[in-house]
């Protein structure tokens, strides 16, 4: 009966194959394939990481891979938090956008109309040149002497402060140069308008809506349940080098896990933070000046994904490295967090998304 039920099933196989159509995978062939992917990447004895993929919001991939704490050799769980860099700035785009449409702010606001002091130095610039890294505003990420207040815990304007002299490196709308201090300022307007911190505006109006409750604020005195330690690697590992949230902030200062991050994803999708027009906002392709689209949105890079269409980010910090890409008409997602800053899930994670587009699936 078994050798039957195989024959029949290579005959599926091969018929699809002879024939030109994609053959039909189990669950298991898709997992499988998932497996060889993320098994030659992260080794069991070494940092890790751990991945979630969904089709139509449906969960068809969530494994981790490695150890979570090198020195106590403690293995990964798929609900470990890690500390996600840069993704962070998706959540404070959304808190702008929720802001605009409770009639606090508008984007081609001058953000000297918050930030009245802000030396722009003739330029008109707009809270969209922030959301867009097109202000000319140079990254406080490049800025000489960031080393040396890397750990210092500092207020927002402190921050602001430490860049805000630099000259600019474009007119605002010029170019589009990636820019951390940008977020950082939109981080600062969120507080004026809201009378919030930062902190407490996304952990209560976003987390604490969601039910994101592995989410937050990073903080590296509190303790935080099924934290992921984070590390670097040269010739060999080291813990990773410390850095005060409170300069990343706004940019880079999150935590959270893959689960979270696709209730995250379920509610963009869903329209339950921002209105229908205002998500399209968020994933609109703006253009500079000159009519050239730049392939970003409002927290989100907006690319070519073979042929289909690609919402993505990723996130580095001192330890850890992410990734998410979303294919919004094939309704696929894929999040992937790394422990370490010397393996990165951005190529992974992609291929990740490939598999799944790729594959005719049956459960």
């Amino acid at each position: 009966m078994k050798n039957i039920f195989f024959r029949g099933k290579l005959f599926v196989i091969l018929s699809g194959l002879i024939l030109g159509i994609q053959p039909i995978l189990t669950a298991q062939d898709l997992e499988s394939q998932i497996d060889r992917v993320l098994e030659a990447k992260f080794e069991n004895s070494g940092t890790g990481a751990v991945f979630l993929a969904t089709k139509n919001g449906k969960i068809v991939y969530n494994k981790a891979f490695g150890l979570s704490n090198l020195e106590f050799q403690v293995p990964m769980q798929t609900d470990n938090v890690f500390e996600i860099g840069s993704m962070t700035k998706q959540f404070t785009a959304v808190s702008i956008l929720m802001l605009m449409e409770e009639g606090k702010l508008q984007l081609e606001d001058d953000i000297t109309k918050y930030i009245p002091e802000y030396p722009t130095h003739g330029h008109g610039i707009t809270i969209h040149h922030l959301l867009t890294h097109t202000s000319g505003i140079k990254s406080f990420t490049s800025v000489k002497g960031l080393n040396a207040i890397a750990q210092n815990e500092m207020e927002p304007m402190q921050v602001i402060d430490f860049f805000k002299d630099e000259p600019m490196d474009f007119a605002p709308g010029a170019e589009f140069r990636y820019n951390n201090s940008g977020y950082v300022l939109l981080g600062y307007i969120i507080e004026k308008v809201s009378g919030m911190s930062y902190e407490d505006f996304v952990e209560q109006r976003i987390f604490k809506k969601l039910g994101m409750s592995s989410s937050r604020y990073a903080s590296h005195s509190e303790v935080v349940p099924k934290r992921a330690s984070g590390y670097h690697k040269k010739e060999d590992y080291s813990n990773a080098r410390h850095i005060s949230f409170s300069i990343p902030y706004a940019s880079g200062a999150l935590m959270s896990t893959v689960g979270d991050m696709l209730v995250w994803e379920e509610a963009i999708k869903n329209h339950v933070l921002l209105g229908k027009e205002t998500t399209q906002m968020a994933f609109t392709n703006y253009t500079l000046n000159n009519g050239k689209p730049i392939n970003y949105g409002y927290g989100w890079h907006i690319k070519e994904f073979g042929s289909v269409l690609s919402y993505e980010h990723g996130g580095s910090i001192f330890g850890f490295k992410s990734m998410g890409v979303y294919l919004p008409k094939e309704d696929v997602y894929v999040i992937g967090l790394s422990n370490c800053d010397c393996n990165s899930p951005t190529e992974v994670t992609r291929e990740i998304a490939k598999i799944i587009l790729d594959a005719n699936t049956v459960d």
